[in-house]
């Protein structure tokens, strides 16, 4: 199964911190059935929040954890536009990226983890995110950039 499917693409993502934001995101994968307890996999984001802010600098935020309520990888997008303070020195984010990894899953997180930071190095890479009209756009970009 592919890591991100359009319901997993909140292109309007409208929230006040990035407590909000990762709620939003990850109702996503609970109606798709990927995380099944929602308090339980937000109390792991928050987890590894706390051990280091996963904002980076151009405006990204890459929120992420292994955690026994997922059932399988996955991704979820977020594009917001006023922007969410998630700890990055340069700003607030605009482009999040929600990994979730089974919590027995070993280095796949990583993995995708890595992929994707290498290719948000790439300025047409996140344009092309930004520009993004609709979920399928954006589930497209992904999965020929990041699922290789």
């Amino acid at each position: 199964m592919s890591l991100i499917t359009d319901k997993q693409v909140v292109l309007d993502l409208h929230a006040a911190d990035r407590t909000a934001a990762t709620r939003a995101l990850a109702e996503t994968l609970v109606a798709e059935g990927r995380v099944t307890d929602l308090e339980g996999f937000l109390d792991d984001v928050r987890k590894r929040e706390e051990q280091m802010a996963t904002g980076l600098p151009g405006g990204i935020a890459i929120p992420h954890c292994r955690s026994a309520h997922v059932t399988e990888p996955s991704l979820v997008f977020g594009r917001s536009r006023e922007g969410i303070d998630w700890g990055s020195e340069d700003g607030p984010a605009t482009l999040v990226f929600l990994i979730a990894a089974p919590e027995g899953g070993g280095e796949d997180h990583l993995k995708i983890l890595a992929m994707l930071a290498r290719k948000l190095m790439r300025a047409e890479f996140k344009e092309s995110l930004r520009n993004a009209a609709t979920p399928a756009e954006v589930v497209q970009i992904v999965r020929s950039e990041v699922e290789q």
